[in-house]
């Protein structure tokens, strides 16, 4: 790694959602040079099968061996839960599953029970509960599925009222349970704190970005002369993508449209 640490890091997610990573990385290391992919095309992968995910997460990561980029992020829950594990020993450069990595801080939380929203695909795949378990196992978890969230943000729809309706029943059902805190196991979740905290203590929702970001500093051989650039690709739509980005990242110009 020392070697290619001026090469750019790479982060992907299908839509905007990753930017919660995204901006918590370069706040850490303004200095790297950065790709972020929006696979808007295929949006939402929560509701893909293994075998779908696995053939778009490698067409992906082909796309930045090509660029010859040090390391991927994997800024989505989904695809960290449902394909890490079958492609991570396939690239040269270095891999970041959100999942994974950050289960090793939530699991030292003195808490004694944790909720989880996320997508169907990541809820279905227990991710959350079988890695957070190994290093804590008597910590109980409690998964709820969010199949409507995605596209709430990607959508830009956080203020319709059938969107307040659709979040508010998730979190009453969540309630149900009584978790100490509560995780956005998905990185378009935090987008929805300002409805979330409507029904539910906002110090209590633990976003992963945050754990991660420093995560990859601590793991990550810094560049020490670069310049901070970012490049951003999409699948589809980049105007909206550009629109929908605005809540976390304001991009300087449109992103470039790829078909992979």
């Amino acid at each position: 790694m020392d070697k290619n640490s001026t090469a750019k890091i790479a982060f992907f997610d299908s839509g905007v959602g990753g930017l919660t990573v995204y901006k918590e990385v370069k706040k850490l290391l303004p200095n790297e040079d950065y790709l972020y992919f929006g696979d808007t095309v295929n949006m939402p992968y929560g509701e893909k099968t293994q075998e779908e995910l696995i053939e778009i997460a490698r067409k992906i990561f082909d796309f930045f061996a090509q660029r010859k980029v040090k390391a991927v992020v994997m800024a989505c829950n989904t695809t960290s839960a449902m394909t890490y594990d079958v492609l991570k020993n396939d690239y040269d450069f270095k891999i970041y599953p959100i999942i994974q990595s950050v289960a090793k801080v939530i699991s030292k939380l003195p808490i004694e029970h944790l909720g989880v929203f996320a997508t169907p695909a990541t809820i279905n795949s227990h991710a959350y509960a079988r890695e957070i378990n190994k290093l804590n196992p008597s910590l109980k978890v409690t998964e709820i599925s969010c199949p409507a969230w995605v596209r709430i943000v990607e959508e830009n729809r956080l203020n319709q009222p059938q969107s307040l309706i659709q979040i508010k029943e998730r979190v009453e059902e969540m309630l149900t349970h009584d978790p100490q805190k509560i995780v956005l196991g998905c990185t378009h979740y935090p987008y929805l704190k300002g409805i979330i905290k409507q029904f539910y203590p906002e110090e209590n929702l633990i976003d992963p970005s945050k754990y991660f970001a420093e995560f990859i500093k601590e793991d990550l051989a810094a560049n020490p002369n670069g310049s901070g650039s970012e490049h951003f690709y999409v699948s589809s739509n980049p105007e909206n993508f550009m629109a929908s980005s605005k809540l976390f990242c304001e991009l300087t110009e449109l992103p470039e449209l790829v078909k992979l």
